[in-house]
């Protein structure tokens, strides 16, 4: 079964999320456990984390198909130490709040060498930072994701993340999120059928869909290889409907939060309509 979302407002309290996601008509949904755009945040009270729950049950939505994303200052590949530590303990805090949520996942960006260290070596430290958390934490899952290659980002290739994924010790709790956009500006086309047959060959072969633990369903403002990270509403943007079409009959995408992050949150109950409709039966 396909579950659609999209990344909703925890505005008021992370409770308020799954409420969001039902009014969307959603049966997944991303949120940010805290402001994505602060180190630190006030610890979740038990009356917030019963409400969510209550409230993921009312919305009849399951744990495992919520697709949690953490603060965008996090880089895990950082070049420079006191930096890198400051990631470091953003990024654990983020797990355990999923933990306190009983959320099974945490999607992540990889992080960026500034030019300061090489790809390698930094891919290196995101390993390296996966390993401490997975070490404190139980359960829940690093899912890394894929990137557009804007500046110094890490993972727009691949190989990118499975040299991650390779040198994280616990190969059951770390996983992919495959950004429809990122892919599409990164190089990886998906404009046909055949192209996304060659591209979704190429991540089965590099990576493998048994660590493909949810999707950003997003077209793309940009070229093919463009690079650079700016989503479009479904069907108006260079990527297209064929891709979501085949994403919605292809049965290596079941069971996973596939979540809309396009550009505007007024149409997404009608955007998760449509991908619904795509379905042949």
């Amino acid at each position: 079964m396909k579950y659609v979302g999209a990344h909703v407002s925890a505005s008021g309290g992370v409770q308020n999320a799954p409420l969001n996601a039902q009014g969307i008509n959603a049966r997944a949904f991303a949120l940010f456990t805290k402001n994505q755009r602060q180190w630190v945040a006030k610890p979740l009270s038990e009356q917030n984390i019963e409400a969510f729950k209550a409230n993921l049950h009312k919305a009849d939505i399951k744990a495992e198909h919520v697709l949690p994303h953490d603060s965008y200052l996090i880089n895990l590949g950082h070049p420079e130490k006191e930096a890198l530590e400051k990631s470091r303990a953003a990024f654990l805090d983020e797990m355990q709040r999923c933990e306190l949520l009983g959320l099974k996942l945490l999607n992540f960006h990889p992080g960026s060498h500034l030019n300061k260290i090489s790809e390698a070596a930094s891919l290196d430290r995101v390993a390296e930072s996966v390993n401490i958390a997975l070490d404190q934490t139980r359960d829940v899952i690093a899912v890394i994701e894929n990137t557009a290659g804007q500046g110094t980002n890490l993972g727009y290739k691949f190989e990118h993340l499975a040299h991650i994924i390779n040198k994280v010790e616990d190969k059951t709790r770390v996983g992919v999120c495959l950004d429809t956009c990122h892919s599409f500006t990164a190089g990886y086309d998906l404009r046909t059928i055949e192209a996304c047959d060659k591209t979704f060959a190429k991540f089965e072969e590099i990576v493998g869909f048994e660590y493909l633990c949810g999707m950003h369903l997003n077209d793309s403002k940009p070229e093919l290889g463009a690079r650079v990270d700016r989503h479009e509403s479904l069907g108006k943007g260079k990527i297209g409907l064929e891709c979501f079409r085949y994403i919605m009959n292809d049965d290596r995408f079941e069971e996973i939060p596939m979540v809309l992050e396009t550009v505007n949150p007024e149409i997404w109950p009608e955007e998760i309509a449509l991908l619904y409709s795509m379905q042949i039966t």
